[in-house]
């Protein structure tokens, strides 16, 4: 019987375990691909004392336990045979809960039914690398399948989706974290900058002296000078106007997808809840919206809730598809009549317009944010604000650190 190894202090030594006779530290080897590796330290177990004069750490048996945990885990990884598009369906799974909204689970569904049709979602989660879902990107649009914005929204569930495995111990990385996307495909996206003021009067008052597009002046104009998301805009009914306090409570946004008219409360995201006040010529606007609206006695309903602001003429509730309908329709008929163009607008357009305007004023950017119904500033500033060059002269201008000199040069 072969006799069992034991350290000085006459404890067993483990398979692997020794220790070294002359300096009492010990050691603890083992083979990874072959080569024959080994870690050390001072102490056996956590009990032990440090040797005097020499350096605090774990014990030997502690770095064994987590060689042990690595080990197990790669072994784990290397048995799991879950694919791209299982994972995305159990990811999905998770997150199908009250606070997540309509659009992003149509989202969902969205990016899990093309993935069934894609090659990549079969392939297995521990096989895809960063230049496998670079590649698979790049591919999508150099192949035309998909846009950069779509690409995008692709993006966006794969990213937590893996990230989901990793934490679950499936993969050890996550591929689709070591790349931004402008980094491997082209933005193709149309930027939908802030209009000048100029273009935003001439727009205006075009519309408002238009004989068809007259009615849709009060809407357009409240959409430039309150920053509402058409969807938010939309879903305003008469309980949320307060006329004497001149005040608009935000709290639900009326969507459509494909046939499917319903509500989403804005309540399940912190920021988007917000009671903003009537500036003005706002509070002008919807006096004669809701003067007008007493001549219809129409009070449709959607999902319980009725007394929608802005109806159409069939006494429905006005979706976002309609006020981008008459948008499209004003700038053609203005371009058609004036050499020079109008620009690109939109509803979405009027509110990156508000949050530039309000910001070149020098708005403070967590009560624009506010505003906005923005969880961050920097989404208020990084994505929805315009400086321009001119912009920044007339800040410095104001700032008084421009000189005579200078002044002079840019003029």
């Amino acid at each position: 019987m072969s006799q069992k190894r034991k350290d000085k202090r006459g404890r067993v030594l483990r398979n692997g375990e020794t220790q070294d006779p002359k300096t009492g530290e010990y050691r603890f080897s083992y083979y990874e691909n072959g080569k024959k590796k080994n870690f050390r330290s001072w102490r056996l177990n956590e009990k032990d004392p440090t040797p005097e004069g020499k350096r605090a750490g774990l014990s030997l048996r502690e770095k064994e336990a987590l060689y042990q945990k690595e080990k197990d885990r790669k072994e784990n990884f290397a048995t799991c045979d879950m694919t791209v598009s299982e994972l995305v369906d159990f990811y999905v799974k998770t997150r199908s809960n009250g606070r997540v909204k309509n659009t992003t689970k149509q989202n969902y569904k969205t990016v899990q039914n093309f993935l069934k049709s894609e090659e990549f979602g079969n392939v297995k989660i521990k096989d895809v690398t960063t230049s496998t879902a670079m590649e698979w990107l790049t591919e999508l649009q150099a192949s035309g399948k998909k846009r950069y914005s779509s690409i995008q929204n692709i993006r966006g569930v794969l990213r937590p989706a893996f990230r989901k495995a990793v934490q679950s111990e499936w993969i050890f990385k996550n591929p689709f974290d070591d790349f931004q996307l402008h980094e491997v495909i082209v933005t193709d996206s149309v930027r939908r900058d802030a209009v000048s003021p100029a273009d935003e009067r001439r727009f205006l008052e075009f519309v408002r002296n238009d004989k068809h597009f007259s009615r849709y002046y009060e809407g357009i104009y409240i959409l430039f000078n309150t920053g509402m998301r058409i969807s938010e805009f939309c879903g305003l009914t008469t309980d949320d106007l307060d006329m004497e306090r001149r005040t608009i409570s935000i709290n639900k946004q009326l969507h459509r997808v494909g046939t499917r008219v319903y509500i989403e409360d804005t309540a399940k995201t912190k920021a988007g809840t917000r009671v903003i006040p009537m500036e003005d010529g706002v509070y002008e606007a919807f006096r004669t919206i809701l003067e007008k609206r007493k001549m219809n006695p129409a009070n449709p309903s959607v999902d319980g809730v009725s007394n929608f602001i802005c109806l159409d003429k069939d006494d429905n509730p006005m979706l976002a598809l309609h006020w981008e309908h008459y948008f499209k329709h004003i700038r053609i008929k203005f371009n058609k009549i004036y050499k020079k163009p109008i620009p690109h607008i939109t509803p979405h357009v009027c509110r990156h317009t508000y949050c530039s305007k309000k910001a070149k004023a020098g708005m403070n950017p967590v009560h624009l944010a506010y505003l906005m119904g923005h969880s961050e500033t920097d989404i208020t500033l990084g994505t929805y604000t315009h400086t321009r060059f001119d912009d920044a002269v007339d800040e410095l201008r104001r700032m008084g650190v421009i000189g005579d000199r200078a002044e002079a040069a840019l003029n």
